[in-house]
């Protein structure tokens, strides 16, 4: 992104690479002069210290040992172990006498060190306090069969923690994809490269805490192994949203235009404008069916709202706004058809979202725009792609790639480990919890969007930043009362603190039951 990005916003991210790019990285290592053995013994150690610094008081661990390197560091690790006086269970899914190079060096290893040896047999107990994952690394490309999967299900009906070494096995490094069955690691440490696949998808109800190591090795010094993703982090939210000028009027923040609530479902369309307002945008009206004016002002009356029989009653409101939010409670009949064909008729930034990228599937499929933000859910992805939502999760970086090269502009595949994809290429958001598993989410996502581009972000900040302070907002929400429960309608409040970094009074509360909270 740094076309869009000033010198201050100049933030560095964590890049995130495909397996292949990781191998290549560790041949180029090896190939400058470092033994690969040496640098198995580096990710050996680090796995070591982080299960030491996570369980610091452990006496005994299972070490699940498969072939490659990824057994190989297993087999170190329990020879580390070993050596530091806890009692190791060593279980190994291929012989020794099967393994070879540095995987063969690494079990021989370990056993000069004194740690036994077990073959895998289905009923096998684990000893062990935490169990060890270095079952299968990251070339994993088919469903796991036989053996494996046998001890990856042993692995999760243990209830013991788990410690994954560099991927929980059976979770895909490219896609985040369970490929039939995946280990539940407590704490996956990964090594030389963060890899796509630990942060979406599957991975946040697989990977644990995720612990990168790069043992030494920079992958940004290779300009041609391009990143697949970079991972979002909060310091973008200081970079990204500085104080605001001491003369500040609300005609420098921004006007938004909100065009949804069809009859019958204003509630979104009042969630995107209350979201809008509150993440600081100067003015905010709304567009939407008559019968939802008096609700509306009752409920927000800082939203100019507008009650309106169809999309002929606009008039000049489009072109007074910066940004336009079309879909929230939008509806597919010809009341939302005609507020999008408004909303696209207009040269200005769109946020669309909701029913208006199932319009945009069915009656205008194939459009293309520079200046938009579309926010679908994998099912809104694959009606935009003529595919199931369960293809798109399939796949979920691939997925977000083909939506933006089909419809431009900037995409965001909303779920666990949401993707945000640009012509400067894609992001991955590791903030966000269960709790945001209830309608409405996405229509305050969008007011959100939509007041970042009228305050002046570029599409590609806004997105990126946007879903970040969206997903914190949960985060902190679930801090004061849990993730059970939690509603769209309190997400409005926790991110208007979010967007104010530099408000740090310690304990926040804001008047009115709903937005009181105790703690960022």
């Amino acid at each position: 992104m740094s076309g869009n990005r000033s010198d201050q916003e100049q933030v560095a991210l964590r890049p995130l690479y495909r397996a292949e790019q990781v191998r290549e990285l560790d041949r180029r290592t090896i190939a400058a002069g470092i033994e690969g053995f040496a640098l198995m013994q580096r990710a050996a150690t680090a796995a070591w210290q982080s299960l030491k610094a996570r369980w610091p008081g452990v006496k005994r661990i299972s070490v699940l040992c498969g072939g490659g390197n990824n057994g190989g560091d297993g087999h170190v690790l329990a020879a580390l172990a070993a050596v530091a006086g806890v009692e190791v269970q060593r279980i190994a899914l291929k012989p020794p006498n099967a393994l070879e190079g540095d995987a063969a060096r690494a079990a021989e290893m370990a056993t000069a060190a004194g740690v036994g040896l077990e073959p895998w047999r289905k009923g096998i107990e684990f000893t062990g306090e935490v169990v060890v994952d270095a079952l299968l690394g990251t070339g994993l490309t088919g469903e796991v069969r036989g053996e494996f999967r046998d001890a990856i299900e042993a692995i999760n009906a243990s209830s013991l923690p788990v410690l994954a070494i560099d991927i929980p096995s059976g979770l895909a490094a490219d896609t985040g994809a369970e490929l039939g069955v995946a280990v539940s690691a407590t704490r996956t440490v990964t090594f030389i490269g963060d890899k796509v696949g630990l942060h979406t998808g599957r991975a946040p109800a697989r990977t644990g805490e995720v612990h990168f190591r790069a043992l030494g090795v920079d992958g940004r010094r290779h300009a041609d192994l391009v990143p697949a993703a970079e991972l979002l982090d909060k310091a973008l939210l200081e970079a990204w949203l500085p104080p605001r000028s001491r003369d500040a009027h609300k005609g420098a923040m921004g006007h938004v235009l909100i065009l949804g609530g069809a009859p019958g479902f204003g509630g979104a369309a009042l969630l995107a404008s209350e979201a809008a307002a509150r993440l600081g945008a100067g003015k905010i009206s709304l567009a939407t069916a008559p019968e939802h004016v008096t609700a509306c002002l009752t409920y927000r009356p800082e939203v100019m709202v507008h009650g309106l029989r169809g999309a002929a009653e606009l008039g000049e409101l489009p072109g007074k706004a910066d940004v336009l939010v079309v879909g929230p409670g939008l509806g597919q009949g010809a009341w939302g058809e005609g507020m999008l064909q408004a909303a696209l008729a207009e040269s200005k930034p769109l946020v669309v979202d909701a029913d208006g990228l199932n319009l945009l599937a069915s009656r205008f499929c194939g459009m293309q725009r520079d200046d938009w933000v579309l926010t679908p859910h994998p099912g809104e992805a694959g009606r935009l792609l003529g595919c199931s939502a369960a293809e798109v999760e399939t796949d979920r970086p691939a997925a977000v790639r083909e939506l933006q090269r089909r419809y431009g502009g900037v995409v965001v595949l909303k779920g666990a480990g949401s993707l945000i994809a640009g012509p400067d290429g894609a992001a991955i958001c590791p903030y966000g919890n269960p709790g945001m598993a209830s309608g409405g989410m996405g229509d305050v996502l969008s007011g959100i969007l939509g007041a970042l581009l009228a305050q002046g972000l570029p599409l590609e900040v806004a997105a990126r930043l946007g879903v970040m302070v969206h997903a914190m907002a949960a985060d902190t929400a679930v801090r004061d009362a849990g993730e059970r429960g939690l509603l769209a309608a309190d997400l409005a409040s926790y991110a208007r603190v979010i967007v104010n970094p530099d408000f740090e009074p310690g304990v926040h509360s804001l008047a009115g039951g709903r937005d009181a909270h105790k703690t960022r």
